[in-house]
């Protein structure tokens, strides 16, 4: 059986080996890059995704630096474009919904995390954008609880998710 790899199972596995250390930075992170590359590659993962990795990865510490904050109202609606819904189900945005009007994420969060998703260029399932959110969280100061909770939603077994 063959296992098709994608972009986001290596940003998976660079979050759960290398990011979500608290004493790791994305700055070790690319200081490291040629031997965490090198095992990734020993694992089966190939070097586009790898190098499409590392640079979605750079990509989204940029667009911390440079992003401005937003200003939205609270009454107001984030309508999605045809290309997010493509990439997207109707289930993840309403997942996304849900974690913006429990204020899991902020309106600036899940631009960041939107952003993300439109980069990597291809569809994503809901367990997927789970990870996406994780990392974009991760990258994101000040978030750490938002992080924490999302964390319980992807790995607590106990939690009912809302469908």
């Amino acid at each position: 059986m063959i296992i098709k790899q994608s972009v986001v199972d290596v940003l998976m596995f660079l979050f759960e080996r290398y990011l979500d250390d608290e004493e790791q930075n994305s700055t070790d992170l690319a200081e490291e890059r040629d031997h965490i590359q090198l095992r990734l590659e020993e694992m089966g993962f190939h070097n586009t995704e790898i190098d499409q990795a590392f640079d979605w990865l750079e990509d989204l510490a940029e667009v911390h630096n440079y992003r401005q904050p937003i200003s939205v109202k609270a009454t107001s609606t984030r309508i999605y474009s045809e290309e997010e819904k493509k990439l997207i189900s109707l289930e993840s945005i309403g997942f996304l919904n849900f974690l913006e009007q429990t204020g899991i994420l902020t309106p600036i969060t899940r631009e960041l995390i939107l952003d993300r998703v439109v980069a990597l260029g291809h569809p994503l399932d809901a367990e997927q954008l789970k990870w996406i959110i994780m990392i974009v969280l991760h990258a994101h100061p000040g978030e750490e609880n938002a992080l924490a909770l999302i964390e319980d939603f992807i790995f607590d077994e106990n939690i009912d998710y809302i469908h």
